[in-house]
């Protein structure tokens, strides 16, 4: 057992870096057929209006005290529908848009694969319900310069070797009581994780309010660091079978290890009428299409991507059977720097896009992607048959991608201006050696993801377990199957 200094010094790289992200608002997001998710409480109110909304929610969710008149219609009215609870934290974009995925599929299998008919889709930020508020992408933002090293130990040493997290009811008894709350009123047939502070979150809901629903964990990763409740979830769903192998010596069984892939939303394995899409953008169809994907919400991230980029622009004009597109994102003002740029040097195989909505169809009109190896993105280009550089040296998660990536021969990766004008120098006259890069990703492309946890999902509501209860619990793991 380690002593009381480790383990605080663990506190503190762990969970101030990984699950520090917690919330006083208690907003719901919801996802059903009339609507996508939408905010139940708006940022930007007050705390008694946000307060007032949270009870008119849960007065229009809840059965109201005490009977009813005796009138079926009344009557009717008192039944809850069966709630499936959909967990992400608002750190970085990727955990929301998987939860976002799971929801789409749980409303595409509902009447179907045990998933009720009626069935209400809670799609919840996990940082909205803590008693403290941070901004979750703001501070996810501050490992991105020169604390990414200290992020990287953090995410791939500190207890992901052999001391091993399993889960407790400290962290939901002190710091989110309010979610105990939702679990208690609520009563959820399943809740799915796709972030670490959603299922230790979750873990001490079910301890603290004797409420039973099984609890899968959704890593939206390709390597699970060590936070992750390993002995109370009830189902790791699992890119590859590399993951797989960092779980088994976590004592986590084989039935509870189920290897779906990374869920996206729907459309990136559909095919698309690029042709019609690349005239509409008046981008030219003879030429090698390159989107370099330079664009979040937060421009942190991508300080150093961009500094990359901007080196190799000159260079450009050099590649002429290819045509940059430029995504931005909603970041305005590098759309317009970009444009600047672009006119001062009279660059003609260029273009900016600003927000796009159809990313499916863009990826899917394209022949090639230069960006950062965040999780969901790859995963979106794996499933849309999009070949990729992935350019920057990695740190934590995003090094783990990387590293699965190339060693399946899935992408490239550049960590140098000078490599990615080589490499596309490469491709520029080898253009076979995209074909190549489709193919070996295949071996990762899972499309259905979404809809393979669903289903593997509802094979575990109503079934039977035993559960213990405890303030919380580390383990001594067996040796690790890959080294770090």
């Amino acid at each position: 057992m380690p002593s009381i200094v480790t383990l605080s010094r663990h506190m503190q790289f762990g969970i101030s870096l990984l699950i520090p992200q917690i919330a006083t608002q208690f907003s719901l997001v919801t996802y059903n057929n009339e609507r996508a998710c939408q905010p139940r409480v708006s940022k930007g109110a007050s705390m008694a209006t946000q307060k007032t909304q949270a009870e008119e929610y849960a007065a229009s969710q809840h059965t109201p005290e005490g009977p009813l008149p005796n009138d079926e219609t009344s009557l009717s009215l008192t039944k809850q529908p069966p709630v499936i609870t959909i967990m992400h934290a608002s750190v970085g974009s990727g955990h929301k848009a998987a939860a976002q995925a799971i929801a789409q599929a749980v409303e595409a299998l509902r009447g179907t694969h045990g998933v009720p008919a009626n069935v209400h889709i809670d799609v919840l930020d996990i940082l909205d319900f803590g008693r403290v508020h941070f901004d979750g992408n703001k501070t996810a933002a501050s490992f991105t310069g020169a604390t990414r090293p200290i992020y990287d130990i953090s995410w791939r040493y500190t207890l992901t070797g052999r001391i091993l997290w399993g889960g407790g009811s400290s962290w939901s008894r002190i710091m989110f009581p309010s979610f105990n709350d939702y679990v208690q009123k609520n009563r959820p047939l399943a809740i799915i994780a796709t972030h670490i502070t959603a299922a230790n979150v979750a873990v001490g809901a079910r301890m603290i309010t004797g409420v039973e629903y099984p609890l899968v964990c959704v890593p939206t990763d390709y390597e699970i660091e060590g936070w992750w409740p390993h002995l109370e979830t009830d189902l790791f769903c699992v890119a590859t079978e590399f993951m797989a192998e960092t779980l088994r010596p976590r004592k986590v069984e084989e039935s509870r290890i189920a290897i779906t892939g990374i869920p996206i939303r729907q459309g990136f394995s559909h095919e698309q009428d690029t042709h019609a899409l690349r005239e509409k953008l008046g981008i030219p169809t003879n030429k090698t299409m390159v989107l370099v994907m330079a664009g979040a919400s937060l421009p942190q991230p991508y300080v150093r991507f961009r500094a990359a980029i901007e080196q190799t622009i000159p260079y450009l004009r050099g590649f002429d059977d290819m045509h940059f597109v430029f995504l931005p994102g909603k970041d305005a003002n590098y759309a317009n720097h970009l444009q600047r740029i672009f006119s001062a040097m009279k660059l003609e195989n260029v273009s900016v896009l600003n927000y796009v909505d159809d990313m499916p169809a863009l990826m899917h009109a394209a022949d090639l992607a230069i960006l950062k190896s965040g999780g969901l993105t790859v995963t979106e280009c794996l499933c849309a048959r999009l070949p990729m550089i992935l350019l920057g040296k990695s740190y934590g998660q995003e090094k783990a991608n990387t590293t699965m990536l190339t060693a399946w021969g899935a992408s490239m990766h550049v960590t140098t201006p000078r490599e990615l004008i080589m490499t596309l120098r490469h491709l520029h006259d080898n253009p076979a050696s995209l074909q190549a890069l489709i193919i070996n990703g295949n071996a990762l492309r899972r499309p259905r993801a979404a809809q393979d946890i669903v289903e593997r999902t509802m094979k575990l509501v109503g079934v039977p377990q035993e559960r213990e209860r405890h303030f919380a619990e580390f383990y001594w793991g067996g040796k690790p199957a890959h080294t770090r």
